[in-house]
């Protein structure tokens, strides 16, 4: 399985500084821009769409609900017509200035409480899905890969749009295929599980789930994370151990 791999950039704000964006940016294949929403304000935004393409890293539009104090891990009860609005506004603004950069935004996955609302209810999967087919060119949706993943690609090609399925390099599974809760002990792997986890998925495109059984994953995408300098080092082993 050839896996490439994305990661959340550009969710600093104003004077506070999030992720080592810069050092993460050679590693990756995939930048998911934040938006304004939860993080990123257009000089942010700029910043990071001009390491996207001194690195020639593909771009993708990160919306989320808009809950700047919440970093938009709180889900918002809204109705389908404000969700739809919301991700068109924020892909919309990635795209003009992306296109001022020379660049094209060529995927959006959602953040933290809209990917989990989106991955948990049909009816707002069904409204993200139907947003981007309603943009005036292709995009691509990123969601996570999970048993269900032929299911899902099924109402996108309903609905008009390609799909991107991620796995997660550092997350536990649970045996539903859905991630082990970060409550939960083991819920997040160490370095040399990580690595593990990593291999197994480009080999034989399967996890280990908590309890020991092994579950098929048709993953696209890896999702990594930067935030700090070890993370930044572990990227850099996830890419040379796929490679």
């Amino acid at each position: 399985m050839s896996l490439l791999l994305n990661c959340d950039l550009g969710e600093s704000f104003g004077n506070w500084t999030m992720g080592m964006d810069a050092a993460v940016m050679p590693h990756i294949d995939q930048a998911n821009i934040a938006c304004g929403f939860h993080a990123g304000d257009p000089l942010i935004m700029q910043h990071t769409l001009e390491l996207a393409k001194t690195h020639s890293v593909s771009v993708g539009a990160h919306p989320a609900y808009p809950d700047l104090v919440g970093f938009g891990r709180r889900s918002m009860n809204i109705s389908m017509s404000e969700l739809k609005a919301m991700i068109s506004y924020q892909l919309s603004a990635l795209e003009g200035m992306a296109a001022s950069k020379g660049l094209t935004v060529e995927y959006l996955k959602p953040h933290g409480a809209m990917y989990n609302d989106m991955m948990a209810k049909t009816e707002n999967r069904i409204a993200i899905m139907e947003a981007i087919a309603e943009h005036h060119r292709p995009v691509k949706l990123m969601l996570q890969a999970t048993p269900q993943w032929q299911s899902h690609q099924d109402e996108a090609q309903k609905i008009g749009i390609e799909c991107l399925f991620e796995a997660f390099a550092d997350r536990c599974y649970d045996d539903d295929g859905k991630l082990l809760a970060r409550s939960k002990a083991g819920a997040v792997h160490d370095k040399e599980k990580m690595l593990a986890q990593v291999i197994q998925l480009a080999k034989q495109g399967t996890v280990t789930t908590v309890s020991g059984h092994i579950l098929e994953l048709q993953a696209d995408t890896l999702c990594v994370h930067g935030d700090n300098a070890e993370g930044v080092a572990a990227i850099a082993s996830i890419r040379e151990a796929i490679s």
